[in-house]
């Protein structure tokens, strides 16, 4: 197939790229490089990626430009779209609402429409965990009510969901929208938080953890995402219908447990500064898989101790 992948120079986004290709596809790669975190970073995801010269097309451009995105489309023949390009982060969202807005809902919407007038029938979306908020009910399932968002980022991946529904209904779009669940593994973004604890250990630095150490996340690793995602992959293509699925290892790991794991496997002692909660924090996420493995046969394999030793192995490697 020629598959169109958003933010493809980004942590997963480089990923399934490289996957694509390596299974013949076709891949029209999307990004816009920006600031969020240091656009060299992402040059060097895909330089592997590149050197399929005829497979692989690289296109610098942003989601948010109609123009733009009508030239791609005008231009080449895509079969299917993965929409991983997004404004990430909780934090930041709270401090810049507006532009999460701009990328993450408006950026969705103009894909859906090319879709719409460019007859796409496949559509692949890149929700978030964060959709669940403090969902009391553990663990998450993908039909527990998710209209309690904590953070404008999550209420931006909520609302790309629900975009997704409406063109599925109207236009009949066979859609997944796919709940990451904390994805971790060689070119993690440097601001979460097993990459950033890691480089502040590597360098004898603290580590500022905000609220106590109790919290706890479900860390996927990046080769189950991705597997994930090609799953639904087929799964749209085989299914005229619209669903959200769960992507996690449906495990719970405390911070606690994380800033151990680290300090056992890069034999340094982590120095911890505490700090107040910080607003858009969930206390806690974890991913119930049963839908996901009926429905997508997505299996994770990665345990979290294997997973950190293949990321700090990849981290010395790119440091030293």
């Amino acid at each position: 197939m020629n598959i169109l992948v958003t933010g493809a120079a980004g942590f997963i986004g480089s990923h399934l790229c490289e996957k694509l290709l390596d299974l013949q596809h076709k891949v029209f790669a999307l990004d816009n490089f920006n600031d969020y975190y240091a656009p060299a970073i992402k040059r060097k995801n895909i330089e592997k990626a590149l050197s399929y010269t005829s497979e692989y097309r690289l296109l610098e451009g942003d989601i948010r430009d109609k123009d733009f995105l009508q030239e791609i489309f005008a231009g080449y023949q895509i079969d299917l779209i993965v929409h991983l390009a997004a404004m990430a982060g909780v934090r930041p969202s709270i401090k810049n609402p507006n532009l999460y807005y701009e990328v993450n809902v408006m950026g969705t919407l103009n894909l859906l429409e090319c879709c719409r007038y460019n007859d796409i029938k496949r559509f692949i979306l890149a929700s978030s965990s964060s959709v669940y908020g403090n969902n009391p009910s553990i663990p998450f399932q993908e039909s527990d009510p998710v209209d309690n968002p904590i953070s404008p980022y999550a209420a931006s991946k909520k609302a790309a969901e629900l975009m997704c529904h409406c063109y599925h209904h109207l236009y009949n779009i066979s859609i997944a929208c796919l709940r990451y669940f904390t994805v971790y593994g060689p070119r993690q973004r440097p601001d979460l938080a097993i990459h950033k604890f890691t480089r502040l250990m590597y360098e004898d630095k603290p580590l500022e953890v905000f609220g106590d150490l109790g919290s706890s996340r479900d860390y996927t690793y990046i080769d189950d995402i991705i597997a994930g995602t090609l799953s639904a992959l087929s799964f749209v293509s085989d299914n005229t219908t619209c669903e959200i699925f769960n992507l996690g290892e449906s495990e719970t790991i405390t911070l606690s447990r994380m800033i151990n794991t680290l300090e056992k496997t890069l034999g340094r002692k982590a120095k911890i500064k505490k700090s107040p909660p910080q607003d858009g924090d969930v206390r806690q996420t974890y991913a119930s898989l049963e839908k996901s493995k009926k429905l997508l046969g997505y299996n994770p394999r990665t345990k979290f101790d294997d997973g950190i030793r293949q990321f700090i192995d990849w981290f010395k490697k790119e440091t030293e």
